[in-house]
């Protein structure tokens, strides 16, 4: 569909961003699209993530060659959500198709990002988690305008009818209270790497209440998390506020 409103949702790992992708997925007028980056990031960096063969089998190696598919092919409805990790946008990547999207920024507190990936995969690379990229592609988006939305991952769990709703009216698009739930288990648009990595969200059939205190850090952890809190920080401050 020409007329298809695409949303870009950017963020890091271990966010909120798969349950994101189910509450667009529910609405019923939405085409997802997950991580479509992802092998093109694994090829060029040479990280040996969980299924990493299988990643890159099932998607196009050159980040080139997945740009139709997000910015002018037909998805069959008349919204496309779009769920990016921003580490997976390497040097060299240009990002002026994306000034044809409605960009999104999704962002949560580098204290719960760090420990909930060192559960996973042990201490991470900065890199790996994004803060620093993440607000280095909001500056650059915001240069061109218009600036892109950022929404808190606390505020959606605090509050995720109030919290989408206002999502919604900054994208452009009706809220709808589908978005509230969904089935659980794995689900069509899901890359194979949700065998690893979304065992949570298969799990839950709608968002998880608010978040208790912050987790208690020690040593290199702790350290990781202090150096990405400023990044936090400078783009938490153009987050949506609603009430």
């Amino acid at each position: 569909m020409s007329d298809t409103k695409r949303i870009a949702m950017w963020s890091g790992p271990r966010n909120l961003s798969t349950a994101m992708m189910r509450a667009f997925g529910a609405r019923g007028d939405c085409a997802c699209v997950d991580e479509p980056f992802y092998a093109h990031y694994l090829v060029r960096t040479g990280l040996p993530h969980p299924m990493r063969e299988q990643v890159i089998a099932s998607q196009p190696a050159d980040w080139r060659e997945v740009l139709p598919g997000l910015i002018h092919e037909p998805c069959g409805q008349p919204i496309q959500y779009q769920k990016h990790m921003v580490q997976h946008m390497l040097p060299g990547m240009d990002l002026d198709w994306t000034d044809t999207l409605a960009n999104v920024f999704l962002i949560r507190e580098p204290e719960r990002v760090a420990a909930s990936f060192a559960a996973k995969r042990g201490l991470p690379d900065p890199a790996e988690l994004g803060f620093d990229r993440q607000w280095k592609m909001f500056q650059q988006m915001a240069a061109r305008g218009p600036a892109p939305l950022v929404i808190d991952s606390a505020d959606i769990r605090r509050a995720p009818d109030r919290a989408l709703s206002a999502l919604c009216e900054g994208i452009g698009i009706a809220y709808t209270e589908k978005m509230l739930s969904w089935s659980p288990g794995p689900h069509p648009e899901d890359g194979v790497w949700g065998a690893v990595w979304y065992d949570a969200v298969n799990r839950s059939t709608g968002f998880a209440g608010p978040e208790g205190p912050l987790p208690e850090l020690e040593g290199e952890l702790a350290r990781l998390a202090d150096s990405l809190r400023p990044a936090y920080e400078a783009i938490a401050a153009h987050k949506l506020s609603f009430r």
